[in-house]
């Protein structure tokens, strides 16, 4: 199963890794790569067939595929920019809660 057409409305979809290289344009063997180096974590078994994205993971692979693509980081340089990025977000929602920052 590569896409869950079937999923309620409201529903994120699921995808495998090769349905994720495609909607991403770019080679599943990226997006092996950056599971194999620990930057993106899919639920599922342990092949890419078995992988499915969905919610957070869409965004984070998402993500990971434009640092390499637009700035040409290797695996671990996107590791980094993202755990960076996600600090980021952290804070910020923790100054938005105590009411220093808003969010962007």
């Amino acid at each position: 199963m590569t896409r869950r057409a079937d999923a309620p409305h409201g529903e994120a979809p699921r995808l495998d890794a090769a349905a994720l290289g495609r909607s991403l344009r770019c080679d599943v063997q990226l997006i092996v790569t950056l599971v194999q180096e620990g930057v993106l974590e899919p639920p599922g078994g342990d092949s890419p067939a078995e992988w499915r994205f969905e919610g957070v993971a869409l965004r984070r692979a998402c993500r990971a595929v434009r640092l390499v693509r637009d700035l040409d980081l290797n695996p671990p340089g996107v590791a980094l920019a993202l755990q960076l990025l996600d600090e980021i977000e952290r804070l910020e929602a923790a100054l938005g809660r105590a009411g220093g920052h808003e969010p962007r």
